[in-house]
C-alpha cells in the first residue's frame, strides 16, 4: 500500500497546514518540514518530502523516515536534511513536530544568538504555552546556531531534552533560519506556532515602534 493510502488523514492534516502556514507567511516557497509519528515499535515519521512548496503539497510529496531519519521503502523523495531533529523530538515523546520559517522568527534568533535565549514576559498570550498559568511568567526560548551539521545539532538536542532539572520550552530557534515546535499531537503543535509567532510579531514590531533595532 502506498504512503498516501495508508494515512490519509495524517496526509490531510499536514496538507491544510501547509496552506495555513503559506498563507501566514511561516512556510513560503519550499522551506519548512512537518512530521507527524505514526508508529513508535518502530519509530516511524510520516514526513514532507524535501524541496516542495508548503502551501500546495499533494499526497504523493510525503514520506515515511525511520529513528535514524532515513526513508523507508522504494521512494523517490528525500527527507528533509533536518529529519534527525525530527526523531530526536519523536524519540523524546514528541507526537507531531514543525518547522517554520516566518521573517521574526529568522530575524529574533540571528539578533539575540549571542545571548543563547530570547526572554519574552507580560503577554497574555504566553498561556497558550504548556506550564504557563499567569502573563507575569517569562518565556526563554532556546537559539542555536544555524548549521548544516545537523547530526551534531542533533546530539545537542538530545542532551538538552535529557536534562530533567531544567525542561526546555517545546520550541527553539535556529539563528536566521527559523523555529521548531513540538507537541504530544498536531494540534497541539499548531496552537505552540500560532503563539510562539504571535509573540514573536509583538517583539519585532515593539523593538522596530521603539527604534531599538
Amino acid at each position: 500500500m502506498s504512503v498516501p493510502d495508508s494515512f490519509p488523514a495524517e496526509i490531510a492534516d499536514l496538507i491544510e497546514t501547509g496552506r495555513d502556514f503559506h498563507r501566514r507567511g511561516w512556510s513560503l516557497g519550499t522551506s519548512s518540514n512537518y512530521s507527524i509519528v505514526v508508529d513508535r515499535a518502530p519509530l516511524t515519521l510520516l514526513m514532507t518530502g524535501s524541496g516542495f512548496d508548503k502551501g500546495r503539497l499533494t499526497p504523493d510529496q510525503f514520506l515515511l523516515v525511520d529513528g535514524d531519519g532515513a526513508a523507508i521503502g522504494e521512494t523517490g523523495l528525500k527527507p528533509s536534511a533536518e529529519a534527525l531533529l525530527h526523531t530526536t523530538l519523536a524519540k523524546a515523546g514528541a507526537g507531531a513536530v514543525l518547522h517554520t520559517h516566518s521573517v521574526p522568527a529568522t530575524v529574533l534568533g540571528e539578533l539575540f544568538l549571542a545571548e543563547g535565549v530570547l526572554r519574552i514576559a507580560g503577554y497574555e498570550m504566553l498561556k497558550g504555552l504548556p506550564g504557563f498559568t499567569t502573563h507575569e511568567a517569562e518565556a526563554v526560548i532556546e537559539i542555536y546556531p544555524n548549521t548544516q551539521e545537523i547530526a551534531t545539532l542533533a546530539r545537542t538536542l538530545e542532551a538538552r531534552l535529557a536534562e530533567t532539572g531544567n525542561p526546555i520550552l517545546p520550541g527553539f530557534l535556529m539563528a536566521g533560519h527559523g523555529l521548531y515546535t513540538w507537541g504530544p499531537s498536531l494540534a497541539d503543535a499548531r496552537r505552540q506556532i500560532e503563539v510562539f509567532e504571535f509573540l514573536f510579531e509583538v517583539v519585532t514590531q515593539k523593538r522596530l515602534l521603539s527604534g531599538s533595532f
